[in-house]
């Protein structure tokens, strides 16, 4: 950004006036100042969840993903996303709150008014089906959506005395409960105050204070909405309650835009309250997020990097307080490491510079400060981060400032600082950087002989270090990863070494790691692993009690290699097709052909015969499908897409159900990776659904080991 031209000078006889440069805007983080635990509140979402692994478990795992908000049990408003069915997920990839909107019990929107007695009958029935699941401790009851426009618009009074019937009936069901409200559609101070006075009077307190924040003024006003807010608690006499903006971004211009989120990131972080995106588009994508299931747009990256924050929040303060230009930083002493997520500018279209000052540094005389971007990729793949700049800088007056410029506006960056310990630069996965899990940890000590700024270490006497890497594949296949490592002489330890290398959530070998000659000497051993396309967890662990994992990690490299992959097509002539199942014409498929009418009917099933594998034991089977189904719902907003869903048998033996996610079109195939456990030699693999649900449109199988 240039500020005005204040004046212009007359250099000589004939010569332009040339404007004076106005001095970039700064960003400045102290890191003296902290302000207080991380919450990781805006990494929430709107009917974000389709079904089990839509998306893909790893898409969420390798946030912190906290709170969710999702359909009724059995709700009619859309055909998937119940809250009770994609609980599991959720919770298993560390989420923690679950809010269920009730009145998506219905299935019109606005949601049809049938009188009160009708939905206490039905807020009975849910409420009952709350407090027989097993992660009832994690669900929070909506019981009304912006009811200031949907039931009680205009009647404030009607609506009080309704809040106070429902959540007494739920409160009565379930007295352990947690209700959120009102959910108003956007921050309304008067009519908050009149409920909040109501509710504590009439002893039905929300849990939880909800409302949205779908507009333009947020950029302006959310300060302001925060505050009066929380003055409404104080003048009342009643203590703060959790602040949950479970429904945040605009319309238009907002979703998958990592320039425009960073901004609500960081007003929610610095207030320490959740929120959950918008749902504008698609569910089950984590609010553009995600693509493809399993693959990452540009906004990912910015919620990564925002749940690789680590240690607490330090005092940022942007140009202006409520201007577009924000940033969010953490610093944690242990791992020796500031870090700083930040973007923004008023012209999301345009480019812009800024100075980021980073005061009270305590890591020696000089740092070393790296700094990548991630841009907007819409609803496309995102390559993932770029190098935007990296350097050694200067502690003078314990801060140093770092100019940047030709920023993207629709684009966020992060930018990490540790001691000026780095000692080479490549494009591959660093330790240090990494998130680490029970005893790993990073020193920056007196090593030498290591890539980049540091290693990971803590693997001597322990059994639950670990060293957590996210990596990308452009395509599903064959890749090499490379650990590069140190295994000095340990006492007790034998001299060769291993590690516990997982993907994804499973172990997938112990690699071994012959010893080094010290711990200055550093070694690489490579497996060649199948990665599917999009994101990948690969972590490094230590797994044994006698030190046989005693190691240090220095980073992963991961290219492209080949192996043995074997394709099945679904119409060939071996395959056993029942029932309606048929192959049908379509060029968009691998071989022009797919076989679809499965599924609908136990009799309706595809089975791929003569499946060949060298030895028994777990294969990866990469499925191309195509799903543009659509079902029934609310007619008059987004797309009620369906996520269709196959029952596997292997050799007659039941392997599971598996869900498709939707590809929003019958002729865009997309894959989706599911783990099979196969014997030696020649195998069946049925597809079928003997529900009234029908299998995706099949194009193809392949079949590949996980690790060759």
């Amino acid at each position: 950004m240039r500020a005005p031209l204040a004046a212009l000078t007359l250099l000589a006889v004939l010569a332009p006036a040339v404007p004076a440069a106005a001095a970039a805007p700064q960003l400045v983080a102290d890191l003296a100042v902290s302000t207080g635990a991380l919450r990781y509140g805006a990494t929430g979402f709107l009917y974000g969840l389709g079904d089990e692994g839509i998306p893909d478990e790893t898409m969420l795992a390798a946030l912190k993903p906290q709170v969710t908000a999702q359909k009724a049990p059995d709700g009619l408003q859309h055909p998937n996303g119940d809250a009770l069915k994609i609980a599991p997920m959720f919770k298993r990839t560390g989420g923690r709150d679950i809010q269920i909107y009730m009145q998506d019990i219905y299935q019109q929107w606005p949601y049809e008014n049938r009188g009160l007695a009708d939905y206490l009958a039905k807020v009975d029935t849910m409420t009952r089906q709350v407090v027989a699941d097993p992660y009832r401790s994690s669900y929070v009851y909506v019981p009304f959506n912006e009811p200031d426009l949907i039931w009680y618009q205009n009647n404030l009074t009607g609506l009080i005395a309704d809040w106070r019937t429902v959540v007494q009936r739920i409160r009565s069901i379930d007295p352990r409960a947690r209700v959120a409200g009102p959910n108003f559609a956007s921050y309304r101070a008067a009519d908050m105050r009149a409920f909040m006075t109501a509710a504590r009077n009439n002893g039905v307190l929300p849990d939880v204070t909800t409302w949205h924040e779908l507009g333009d003024d947020f950029f302006s006003g959310w300060y302001g909405h925060h505050d009066d807010y929380r003055a409404i608690e104080r003048d009342l006499g009643i203590s703060a309650r959790p602040i949950s903006i479970n429904e945040y971004g605009r319309f238009s211009g907002d979703l998958g835009v990592p320039g425009n989120l960073v901004q609500y990131v960081t007003r929610f972080e610095n207030s320490k309250v959740d929120g959950c995106l918008a749902y504008w588009t698609t569910a089950g994508g984590l609010n553009d997020l995600v693509t493809r299931n399993n693959q990452a747009t540009g906004a990912w990256w910015l919620y990564k990097w925002y749940g690789d924050l680590t240690g607490n929040t330090v005092a940022v303060t942007p140009p202006a307080r409520n201007g577009p230009l924000q940033g969010v930083a953490a610093l944690d002493p242990a791992k020796k490491q500031a870090r700083l997520v930040f973007g923004g500018n008023l012209d999301v279209n345009g480019t812009y510079a800024t100075d980021v000052v980073v005061r009270n540094v305590t890591f020696g005389s000089r740092v070393h400060v790296t700094v990548w971007g991630v841009d907007s990729s819409g609803l496309n793949p995102n390559g993932g981060p770029y190098l935007v700049t990296e350097g050694d800088y200067t502690v003078g007056g314990g801060q140093i400032t770092v100019p940047l410029s030709g920023l993207k506006g629709s684009s966020a960056y992060q930018m990490i600082v540790t001691p000026d310990t780095d000692r080479t630069t490549a494009a591959r996965y660093e330790a240090e950087y990494a998130a680490l899990g029970g005893t790993a940890r990073v020193t920056y000590g007196s090593n030498t002989g290591y890539s980049g700024t540091y290693f990971t270490e803590g693997y001597g006497a322990s059994t639950n270090a670990a060293t957590k890497f996210v990596v990308t594949a452009a395509n599903d296949g064959y890749y090499n990863v490379g650990l590069r490592y140190s295994a000095g002489p340990y006492s007790g330890a034998p001299a060769n070494r291993s590690a516990r290398i997982a993907l994804n959530g499973t172990t997938l070998t112990d690699l071994a790691l012959p010893g080094t000659a010290d711990w200055n000497t550093w070694n690489t051993a490579t497996a060649r692993v199948f990665l599917k396309a999009g994101i990948n967890r690969i972590d490094v662990s230590a797994y044994a009690t006698d030190d046989r994992d005693a190691i240090n990690v220095d980073y992963l490299d991961v290219t492209p290699a080949t192996g043995t992959i074997t394709t099945y097509q679904a119409e060939a002539s071996g395959n056993v097709l029942s029932g309606t199942a048929v192959a049908v014409n379509d060029s968009a498929a691998e071989g022009g052909r797919y076989v679809g009418w499965l599924g609908a009917g136990a009799a309706n099933t595809l089975t791929f015969t003569n499946v060949v594998v060298p030895t028994a034991g777990r294969y990866r089977m990469v499925v191309g499908y195509a799903n543009g189904e659509l079902g029934p719902g609310a007619t008059n907003y987004n797309s009620n897409i369906v996520d269709r869903y196959a029952d596997l048998t292997v050799n007659g033996v039941s392997a599971g159900r598996t869900y498709y996610r939707n590809t929003l079109g019958w002729s865009n195939y997309r894959t989706r990776v599911v783990d099979v456990t196969l014997a030696a030699g020649a195998n069946t693999i049925r597809f079928g659904n003997a529900s009234a649900g029908y299998v995706p449109n099949l194009d193809y199988i392949r079949i590949a080991a996980p690790i060759v």
